[in-house]
């Protein structure tokens, strides 16, 4: 049983582990998506997540607790500067993983981790696909009834 685990290992040892999180990281805040196993891309939000918080709050203490982690001051650039501006009204869940299948080499579960407020596809024009789809439900709809209030108002105008 797994009672109370939180963290998954993945087969290595803790310094090889912590390098490995540190660089997908890395990547992950340079590149904004990054493909890998899914079980690394599960131990990476845990990973990240805090650190996506602490960059919402541009101060020197925050910068050198991240920095003790990633270890790269391009990515720390990166996190207060681009990332801390879109994600600062978000209270939480900055990540989101996608899974893309089985690896053809090894079969291993392939997932997409990428940082939500990043991504287009989701966001902006998704909203924009349901508005209008919300107005009208028929092809004919539309058409018919503004016809139908066209012919209406002429009888009552000629009345008048």
């Amino acid at each position: 049983m797994r009672h109370g685990v939180k963290l998954n290992k993945l087969s290595r040892t803790a310094s090889h582990r912590k390098a490995l999180m540190s660089n997908l990281a890395c990547e992950l805040i340079s590149h904004k998506r990054i493909t890998t196993t899914l079980a690394k891309a599960k131990a990476l939000r845990v990973y990240i997540e805090p650190m996506l918080t602490r960059g919402k709050n541009d101060s020197t203490h925050n910068r050198r607790i991240v920095f003790s982690y990633l270890q790269d001051k391009e990515a720390i650039k990166e996190l207060f500067g681009v990332i801390s501006e879109k994600i600062a009204n978000r209270p939480g869940g900055y990540t989101r993983i996608i899974k893309l299948g089985k690896r053809v080499g090894d079969n291993a579960e392939v997932a997409m981790i990428e940082l939500v407020d990043f991504n287009e596809i989701y966001g902006k024009t998704a909203e924009a696909d349901k508005a209008p789809a919300k107005k009208t439900r028929r092809a004919g709809g539309a058409k018919k009834k503004a016809e139908g209030e066209a012919s209406a108002e002429t009888p009552a105008e000629s009345a008048e």
